[in-house]
């Protein structure tokens, strides 16, 4: 088994999260220079969705990745589910929607086996205590055929920008919680788990290991960010 980061220990993660929600689309843009809007679509059109089929955004916070897809794909039945309420209460104030909102563990799903097409994710998967079992439940739920894409940091590679992106990561960030979220802690964490978090090849390795195929990924803003995909047999 890893060993628990008890930075991760859920109750903290949670209360975390639920006190950046209010400011939690607002710093994404400004950390992202807005990139992660196209990341999102990225994502979305990796999941290859038929009409009317069924996709989980896990991880959902406010639904970026949900709302991106009911955009691309209207028919479908999406559900955006998360942990942390004040996120997804923000989320369904934004615009009305079909899409369907619940309260999940990510390692612990409340979902029929093989009763999705796809499962899309965004930064969710460095703040999970068991990467594994995570991969495992979004593995189980995925019909055959069915595709799993995640967007989340990675460990950055040594490149002529590394100093750029250490100070970026561990000055910069921090600094702009603290004045747009009021949090430096929390974008404190948010930095420490991107620097900590495995390197593309890594999650590539342990999404394999879980079951999928066709397993791939795409580097992103400086080697800090990957999407990451796989299908179902």
């Amino acid at each position: 088994m890893a060993k628990v980061d008890q930075r991760k220990h859920p109750q903290k993660v949670r209360a975390m999260f639920g006190r950046i929600a209010p400011n939690y689309d607002r710093m994404n843009r400004v950390m992202t220079l807005a990139q992660d809007l196209r990341w999102r679509r990225e994502v979305i059109q990796y999941a290859a969705l038929p009409e009317k089929g069924r996709l989980l955004d896990l991880g959902a916070g406010t639904g970026d990745l949900a709302f991106e897809a009911f955009r691309q794909v209207p028919t479908a039945q999406i559900f955006a589910a998360d942990f942390t309420l004040p996120m997804m209460q923000i989320g369904r104030k934004r615009k009305p929607t079909p899409i369907v909102w619940c309260a999940v563990d990510a390692l612990d799903l409340p979902f029929a086996d093989e009763s999705f097409d796809a499962v899309v994710s965004g930064f969710l998967l460095r703040n999970v205590i068991n990467l594994e079992r995570s991969l495992q439940e979004q593995y189980r739920i995925l019909k055959s055929g069915g595709r799993v894409v995640c967007l989340d940091t990675t460990q950055p590679r040594q490149n002529l920008f590394s100093p750029f992106i250490r100070f970026h990561l561990n000055s910069v960030i921090p600094t702009l919680g603290r004045w747009i979220a009021g949090d430096g802690a929390a974008y404190t964490y948010l930095p420490q788990t991107t620097q900590s978090f495995l390197r593309a090849e890594e999650l590539a390795d342990l999404l394999q290991k879980a079951g999928f195929c066709a397993v791939g990924f795409r580097i992103r803003m400086l080697g800090t960010i990957a999407i990451h995909w796989g299908v179902k047999e």
